[in-house]
């Protein structure tokens, strides 16, 4: 009776420790499947702040003609761009305010000089400077005012830009399809290692069914594990997140290359970054061990 015992004993050990390895095991997965989604949220979120920022800095250019320079037809002008789709400001810069803009690019005093000769017959245009909502409508826009009366010419150098910002769109797609595939991965490697657990107990399962546990009931303690697991797993991918995003920012001083490429500060977006890792985790935990016993528990009706 005693090495019964004994025996029975052991085997509740063996059993905990490997129960134990494997939920270490399939926390460990997902610790490093949250790791790489973590740097790709990252990266994501800091793309999309470059792209806001290269299409607020991309404006439309518009130069009234010679015979529209009246102060009536330069309003109408105003007016009618101010009421296109997805213009958000419309700026006046009078001739003499273009001549200074002109002057300040050149740091050479004689150059200047030679310049300044212009000024009383300035040849520049009046011009309209107008700020659209997203790149989408830029060119659009850009149209819609080259084809208005008085508008000599139009120039937004958004083209290049705008390329860039469609680059980047890809990048983003392209890494929310991987943060996709890599969940996915998650959920089957903790559906995999709930289906051990299952295994594992399922003299258990049998009894509980026996004296007339329903399928709910049954399945409870193991989609709580399978989220237990997952919230584990997204431990030290958030640790990593906060510390070493911060640590890059500060590093970096909020700079990546040059101005335009300016990091997203740090607070509150690892926090957002955190609570979306621990929500992939806890549901990606929950998704793989229901799953998991759903299926075991049909094939054992």
């Amino acid at each position: 009776m005693i090495r019964r015992f004994v025996r029975h004993l052991k085997e509740g050990f063996y059993g905990v420790g490997r129960h134990a390895a494997m939920s270490l095991s399939s926390a460990s997965a997902v610790t490093i499947t949250l790791l790489i989604i973590s740097i790709f949220l990252i990266v994501t979120g800091n793309m999309q702040a470059v792209t806001q920022n290269i299409e607020g800095s991309v404006r439309i250019s518009a130069f009234v003609a010679y015979d529209h320079e009246e102060q009536s037809q330069m309003d109408l002008l105003q007016a009618q761009i101010r009421s296109l789709p997805g213009v958000v400001s419309v700026e006046f810069s009078g001739k003499d305010q273009e001549f200074d803009a002109l002057l300040a690019t050149y740091d050479d005093e004689n150059a200047r000089s030679a310049l300044e000769t212009y000024r009383e017959d300035n040849p520049l245009h009046n011009a309209f400077y107008v700020e659209v909502a997203s790149g989408e409508v830029l060119e659009q826009t850009a149209q819609a005012i080259r084809q208005m009366e008085g508008i000599d010419s139009v120039n937004y150098g958004g083209e290049s830009a705008l390329m860039f910002v469609e680059a980047l769109d890809s990048v983003r797609v392209g890494g929310a399809i991987l943060v996709l595939g890599l969940s996915a991965l998650a959920i089957f490697l903790i559906a995999n290692t709930i289906k051990l657990t299952i295994y594992a107990r399922s003299n258990e399962i049998s009894i509980m069914r026996d004296v007339g546990a329903t399928n709910g009931f049954i399945r409870a303690p193991f989609v709580v594990e399978g989220m237990i697991i997952g919230a584990l797993g997204a431990i030290l991918p958030i640790t990593f997140t906060v510390f070493g995003y911060i640590m890059l920012y500060h590093q970096l001083d909020g700079v990546l290359f040059s101005q335009l490429f300016e990091l997203v500060p740090p607070h509150p977006f690892v926090l957002w970054l955190s609570l979306i890792l621990l929500g992939i985790g806890i549901v990606v935990g929950l998704i793989g061990s229901f799953m998991s016993v759903t299926k075991y528990l049909r094939w054992k009706r």
